[in-house]
């Protein structure tokens, strides 16, 4: 004669893992390291009134039933039979981690690493301004009301080599502008080595450079053949990291905090993701145990969190696009053609749909498959 009350109970589960046709076997190692390396059950009738008080008045008239309302608040589900298991999504986020300070959580919060260059950048101009050093001949091309200037790189399709630069960028002012060195034993690269060779002492004492922080990273998305939406959810994991562990990316963790979130990112994010047997075969000195820890480790740190809102992936975008304009690094402009032009636009067509746009936001497909949509008359010079 009870309410039932039920409840959504889903409890964490790991991201499925993926499995390409065969490993990845270059020898990268030279190279890597060339480049300094409840339920709620049924409640009582008594205990909720919810049972009939019989009322004998003459001929056995029956009393209609009161049912008392329970307060939300009343209900103990630590107490009762089964454990109220908190959904991820319904996890209260501790007071100094709001999403509106969290830049990989929020869509309006800004990120980190577009923030801590603006110094360099600011002081860069200044100095240019106060020595009188001219900028050069202008190489960046400007569109007009006759001819379009469009790069090759869209939020849906980055280029792979543009976004390669722009992230390891990014973790390049990371690691310069850092407010302290606090880490964490798992990324210790002395105490966890990613390779056999003895490092000298003195290469944890000096911040790499850029040119370091992209080889190491390009050569890890060319070995297993990544893309550059990864590339994009590998910033989004890192500042995630830094923000919850409130740990800093420095030289001596910043190769396995990057590896551990190009891991991560490309399970989450691939179809056919790369397993970690795999990566021992790229860092040959490596081992599936040290690997598997770190993941273990990485996703514990993240509070299981691995969800990216597209809304915060385009944040991180548009921002890298920013990072790269103000550095100076080139896109490869080009004028718009008709051609181009009827691939934006069926992409663009294609993206009015709310569903269609969240697929092709989770993984990308070529502007070529879209050839057969209807396309409207466009004039262009």
């Amino acid at each position: 004669m009870g309410n039932t009350l039920s409840c959504c109970v889903s409890p964490n589960a790991s991201p499925k893992l993926g499995r390409r046709g065969g490993s990845a076997e270059p020898d990268c190692e030279s190279e890597l390291y060339e480049a300094v390396t409840g339920s709620a059950g049924t409640r009582e009738p008594a205990a909720a009134g919810s049972e009939p008080a019989a009322a004998a008045a003459g001929d056995a008239v029956a009393a209609a039933p009161d049912t008392a309302t329970v307060e939300p608040a009343e209900l103990d589900f630590g107490a009762g039979e089964g454990h109220h298991l908190q959904h991820i999504s319904d996890r209260e986020m501790p007071e100094d981690l709001a999403l509106e300070s969290n830049p990989s959580d929020h869509p309006r919060a800004s990120t980190i690493f577009l923030s801590k260059s603006q110094t360099d950048v600011r002081e860069k101009r200044k100095s240019n301004h106060l020595n009188h050093v001219s900028p050069g001949q202008l190489t960046k091309k400007y569109s007009s009301c006759s001819t379009i200037f469009l790069d090759d790189s869209t939020v849906s399709q980055p280029n792979l080599r543009t976004t390669l630069k722009c992230v390891t960028l990014a973790i390049y002012y990371h690691i310069k502008n850092r407010d302290a060195n606090r880490s964490l034993d798992i990324f210790d690269e002395r105490s966890h080595p990613l390779t056999q060779e003895k490092v000298p002492e003195e290469y944890f004492k000096h911040d790499p450079e850029h040119k370091f922080i992209y080889r190491f990273v390009r050569t890890l998305f060319s070995a297993a053949q990544l893309t550059a939406e990864c590339a994009i959810v590998t910033l989004v994991y890192l500042e995630r990291l830094l923000t919850y562990a409130e740990i800093d990316i420095c030289p001596t963790n910043w190769k396995r905090i990057v590896l551990g979130a190009i891991l991560l990112a490309s399970k989450v994010w691939d179809d056919q993701a790369v397993w970690n047997v795999d990566y021992c075969q790229i860092l040959k000195d490596i081992t599936v145990e040290d690997m598997n820890e770190m993941e273990r480790h990485f996703l514990e740190l993240l509070q299981f969190n691995i969800n990216v809102p597209a809304s915060v992936y385009a944040k991180y975008y548009f921002d890298l696009r920013s990072l790269g304009d103000d550095n100076n690094l080139n896109f490869l402009f080009a004028p718009l053609s008709k051609e181009r032009a009827q691939n934006l636009e069926a992409i663009s067509r294609l993206c009015e749909n709310k569903d269609l746009c969240r697929a092709a936001m989770r993984r990308s497909s070529s502007a070529d498959n879209f050839i057969g949509i209807q396309r409207s008359n466009a004039i262009l010079s």
